[in-house]
């Protein structure tokens, strides 16, 4: 936004939230969280980022797993991570929250020595702190003798260069060891010397953002206009002061008489379903119009727009909206009650928070159920070979993919669901099969409870479903498509994951001179948006051009197109690809048998030894990569 590498660094907190999936429940009867990015500068961090700031984080997360969740988080939002130190010695704080639509949320800090608190001065690079046009920091940093002489050594650095300096309040009594471990939930409990330490960096601060109750404690009064002027007598900062859905209060000169005449901001009315998290989403907000050049009203307005639809959603971090998304929502505020019954606000934030960004895909399918179970009956070869077809199928898969970032594949749990573990950790993209082979209209692979299915797989695998499906059908079987891809919609949706459908014709038919175009247009009409497409070759560049207007009028977000194979010989595949790449929303294609039937035949006769088939698909699969790269290349 301005001439610095970066607009904001954000100094605080950042741990792990699991949230309850239980709605109301105490924590002692939830039964499963969700795993999320927390702590109220980590939050902040990624609110800012998401819309569209240059932010960055200065702490500490554990050397281990979930040090490195926050870490790939943080950094697929966009954020620097640079100076989020690994800490080898220490764990990464976790803070257990209850899903309540009021302010009495019980939460527990499991925060014994963890590696955030650890952060002390030599995290403070002055001349990266001097690299943002802001430093935000945190009243909980301010906490401990370490975390306060990192604080004071970046707002030094920072003032030295004339940036701009915020204070969250961020007041968490149990943080401060004024409030015990059960006590979690509590928001305030008075202590002189939290004042004392809060106050002694106000007059360094451009803004003071806290809520009525950090405020108090931020004043050292529990009458908030006694409270307002004790913060302006050591500071000229802007003060807000939040106070939920009721708005916000701005005082950007002296305090008057009556608080109710300093500039406010609206609440945003809305329904709401979780309380815990809007004032970093209040945050991200605010800072993106103040660091932008906007108004105080406009960067209220903002704010509490923010916070409006965080506290409608279950989270923080991942509840924060993107700038595409607070565009879509700020013409609906006072009209739009219920946010989350907003379908294209909904999709809105799916899609711009999702992670990962292809310009080209190309995929090798094996997915193959039948079709190899009818090669193995034409052997002679038991079905129990499958599973080790699989592998080194898989296994030249992995030798082609090795640096790619265009790679990926499509497997099934029948035959090749052993081999998902080792394929997870290797960065590629990977689809895997929920259908029933063969079946019409689909049935699900492992029964009807497709959200129960889809909650034992890691969050990147993207769900794949072919349909069998053409202008025409019988209204019986168009429906239950309908009934159950809608019902896979909504199980991706809910568990942050990617979907992917496949259109073909039924067996022993196939689609007219309009081609797959009207069922792509039939499943957007059930209010289907999937994020990818695999359909059939076609050599007509007319014909992609129709599915391609299609997406763009219905779903412009789309991920793209897959172009699968079929049984089509390599001239007419090439030249199916060739008319798709003139397409731009064909990103690559999904091709299997094509690459693998042949080699798994004479591995399965016998005919063929593993490294040569390894070798053979190898070889197809870069084959076709080159003939997709050749395509894009001629247009």
């Amino acid at each position: 936004m301005g001439s610095l590498p970066l607009d904001l660094i954000c100094l605080g907190r950042i741990n792990l939230d699991l949230y309850a999936e239980q709605e109301g429940a105490p924590l002692e009867d939830v039964q499963s969280f969700r795993k999320y990015v927390g702590g109220s500068a980590g939050n902040i961090c990624v609110g800012t980022a998401r819309l569209g700031l240059r932010s960055a984080m200065v702490a500490r997360v554990g050397d281990e797993q979930m040090g490195e969740f926050i870490r790939r988080e943080l950094a697929a939002e966009g954020a620097d991570v640079t100076h989020l130190r690994s800490d080898p010695d220490r764990l990464t704080g976790i803070v257990t929250v209850g899903v309540r639509g009021s302010e009495g949320f019980p939460r527990i800090f499991f925060y014994e020595n963890t590696a955030d608190l650890a952060t002390d001065e030599t995290d403070i690079d002055p001349d990266y702190i001097a690299s943002a046009g802001a430093l935000l920091v945190t009243g909980t940093f301010l906490a401990r003798d370490n975390l306060e002489a990192a604080t004071r050594k970046a707002v030094r650095a920072a003032g030295a260069a004339g940036r701009r300096i915020v204070l969250d309040v961020d007041y968490r009594p149990v943080l401060w060891g004024v409030a015990d471990h059960a006590a979690g939930g509590e928001m305030f409990i008075a202590s002189g010397a939290v004042t004392e330490k809060i106050q002694s960096v106000l007059g360094a601060c451009d803004l003071v953002v806290g809520t009525e109750e950090e405020i108090h404690i931020a004043g050292g009064s529990t009458n908030t206009s006694d409270a307002v002027r004790s913060i302006r007598s050591l500071t000229d900062a802007t003060i807000v002061l939040k106070f939920g859905a009721l708005g916000c209060l701005i005082f950007d000169g002296p305090i008057p008489d009556d608080l109710n005449d300093a500039l406010r901001g609206p609440g945003v009315p809305v329904e709401v379903f979780n309380t815990v998290g809007a004032g970093d989403a209040f945050m991200s907000g605010f800072l993106r119009g103040w660091l932008t050049g906007e108004s105080l009203e406009q960067c209220a307005r903002l704010a509490n727009a923010c916070g409006a639809l965080v506290v409608s959603r279950h989270g923080c971090a991942p509840a924060i909206p993107s700038w595409d998304e607070l565009q879509y929502f700020l013409p609906k505020v006072g009209d739009l009650r219920r946010p989350r019954e907003d379908d294209w606000l909904e999709h809105l934030h799916r899609v711009t928070t999702r992670r990962g960004n292809w310009e080209n895909l190309c995929v090798l399918a094996a997915d193959h159920r039948w079709q190899l179970e009818e090669i193995a009956a034409d052997t002679g070869a038991s079905r129990e070979k499958l599973p080790d077809l699989k592998r080194l199928i898989v296994n030249a898969f992995t030798r082609v993919a090795a640096g790619r970032v265009d790679a990926g594949i499509l497997l099934d749990d029948m035959y090749g669901g052993h081999l998902f573990e080792e394929l997870s950790g290797l960065g590629v993209w990977i689809g895997r099969a929920v259908e029933v082979a063969r079946s019409s209209p689909f049935k699900f692979d492992d029964g009807p409870d497709i959200s129960g299915t889809l909650r034992t797989w890691p969050t990147a695998h993207v769900a794949k479903v072919m349909v069998y499906a053409r202008p025409g059908d019988a209204e019986s079987t168009r429906r239950t498509h309908e009934r159950r891809l809608a019902r896979l919609a909504a199980a991706c949706h809910a568990q942050d994951r990617e979907f992917l459908v496949e259109l073909q014709a039924p067996a022993d038919r196939s689609y007219d001179r309009r081609g797959v175009a009207p069922m792509v247009e039939w499943v957007y009409s059930i209010g289907v948006r999937p994020d990818w497409w695999k359909l059939p070759p076609d050599r007509d560049p007319d014909s992609w051009k129709a599915i391609g207007d299609i997406i763009r009028r219905r779903d412009p977000l789309c991920r793209g197109v897959l172009v699968l194979g079929q049984v089509s010989d390599d001239a007419t595949l090439s030249a199916a690809l060739a008319a798709a790449a003139t397409e731009p929303v064909v990103t690559g294609f999904a091709v299997g048998r094509g690459i693998i039937a042949e080699p798994a035949r004479a591995w399965l006769a016998g005919d063929m030894a593993d490294e040569q088939l390894v070798d053979t698909v190898a070889e197809g699969y870069r084959g076709l990569i080159d003939t997709w790269y050749h395509h894009k290349e001629t247009q």
